[in-house]
């Protein structure tokens, strides 16, 4: 199997697997066999690796032992970072919905709607895909916007510019708002669906979440990082308890601030004086690319209390500060070449702490869902490898457009990177069941490991001097 193949053997079932020592990423098949619902995978014939051998069945009995530990190992860097995609929110609306998450079609502007499809098309073509998308439709209306007004700037007011310039606007609002209000239909479905697949769908991010955010009090607390407009991530967190700090400040209508990055959370052990630790069950949050409830209002940008799955935002938009806001104050820029915004307020500060907190010695970067469509943080990721004592996890449900596989021949160094693809490695349930770290700080089980440990040793050492087989580790301690 070569990565020019993995396309069609992600479409096929199967896996790509990258952990530990591997040199080389490992394609696990699906098995065909009698064995299919146990042990779903095999090594096609052509394939070798240091820890399977070729046509033997195998399932997560397998699996787990070459990648919960190296995970485990991963997530007590000295930095941790987490970057989540779309694809966390597929994952959960699924357990919950077993249906797609509502998304937005192409749309048609009244004025130069032709001029538009066009860029839109030559957008997606560079990105990889056949047609262009409501995204790509979006960014090419905001850049002919802003030439329109360029262009009207020196004529009167009767010119027909003006005019297009309104028509585009009109377009432009009525499209944010839909797009708002298909984000705002996939938080609704979460919360309507049947009690129990809720539950599951929540137990599952709560799990997820808190897998990498139980950091003990004497490491870095996690940076949590997503491209995405809804609000998942803040309910799972809300219900795990887990506090997240961002960069807004206030209660009744926060504001986000530049200068408030700092403000945190610490405890004093007892009995130790001087050395403060961070407290436990709280995360660094960033939105790189705005929120469905952020709002442009005047200078500052605000975060309104629109509840989680409304109907319609609009009811929400009448506060105080707000009056005469519209889908074009939403701060939510869906488009895939975001270079432009992330030179502006707020996104420039939203970025810098994202390089800030990736580039450095002896951090981890944990991708889920995320599909590499993004060059602007691409590149920001490719600094980091820049650094030995980096390392990358990539973990994602399929790679339809070959992007990750692509961004990691482009990356070079195969030796920080860590890959689970796969619709059973890249599937949420599997991975909270089965490959990700236990989501808790659990001292008996760091304890109970060095016990045993220690008991392996003595009983090895003792055996080498009487020539005795050692006793099991259940042995060990009867």
């Amino acid at each position: 199997m070569t990565l020019d193949n993995s396309q069609r053997h992600l479409r096929d079932g199967g896996q790509i697997l990258k952990t530990r020592d591997d040199q080389v990423p490992v394609f696990p098949a699906r098995n065909g066999g009698a064995e299919e619902t146990t042990k779903p995978f095999k090594l096609p014939n052509d394939a070798t690796s240091s820890w399977i051998s070729a046509n033997e069945p195998f399932g997560p009995e397998k699996l787990r032992p070459r990648i919960e530990p190296w995970l485990t190992a991963l997530v007590q860097s000295e930095h941790l970072s987490l970057l989540l995609g779309s694809g966390l929110t597929h994952a959960a609306h699924a357990i919950a919905t077993e249906d797609v998450l509502p998304g937005m079609g192409a749309i048609r502007f009244d004025i130069l709607h032709e001029e538009i499809a066009a860029d839109a098309k030559r957008a997606s073509e560079l990105a990889g895909r056949d047609i262009g998308n409501f995204e790509d439709q979006v960014r090419a209306a905001n850049e002919l916007l802003r030439g329109l007004e360029i262009i009207a700037s020196t004529k009167p007011i009767v010119a027909p510019e003006h005019e297009q310039i309104e028509g585009v606007r009109r377009g432009l609002k009525v499209a944010l708002g839909s797009f708002a209000h298909s984000i705002l239909e996939g938080e609704r479905q979460l919360v309507s669906a049947s009690a129990e697949k809720r539950e599951r769908a929540f137990n599952h991010l709560v799990s997820f979440l808190m897998s990498f955010a139980s950091r003990s009090g004497t490491r870095e607390r996690l940076h949590l990082f997503t491209t995405n407009y809804d609000r998942y991530v803040e309910a799972a967190s809300d219900v795990a308890g887990l506090r997240l700090i961002d960069r807004f400040v206030g209660t009744l209508a926060p504001v986000f601030r530049a200068s408030r990055l700092n403000v945190d959370l610490h405890y004093n052990p007892p009995g130790i004086r001087g050395e403060p630790r961070y407290l436990e069950g709280v995360a660094r949050f960033t939105k790189l690319h705005g929120s469905v409830d952020w709002m442009d209002c005047g200078r500052t940008i605000r975060r309104i209390g629109l509840p989680f799955g409304a109907k319609d935002a609009t009811p929400y938009l009448t506060g105080a500060g707000l009056r005469g806001a519209d889908a074009m104050q939403l701060m939510i820029y869906p488009n895939a070449a975001k270079d432009r915004e992330t030179a502006a307020h707020p996104y420039v500060e939203l970025f810098r702490d994202f390089a800030a907190a990736i580039c450095r010695p002896n951090s981890t970067v944990v991708c889920y869902g995320y599909g590499f469509g993004d060059e602007h943080i691409n590149r920001v990721l490719e600094d980091m490898l820049t650094i030995p004592s980096t390392h990358l996890v990539i973990i994602a449900y399929g790679d339809p457009l070959r992007r990750i596989m692509d961004t990691y021949e482009k990356l070079g160094r195969h030796a920080q990177v860590t890959l689970l693809i796969g619709d059973h490695l890249g599937d949420l349930q599997a991975l909270v069941d089965h490959y990700l770290p236990k989501p808790a700080i659990d001292r008996t089980t760091f304890r109970m490991a060095e016990l045993l440990k220690t008991r392996w040793t003595v009983a090895q050492g003792e055996d080498d001097r009487t020539g005795t087989a050692p006793a099991d580790e259940a042995g060990a301690g009867r």
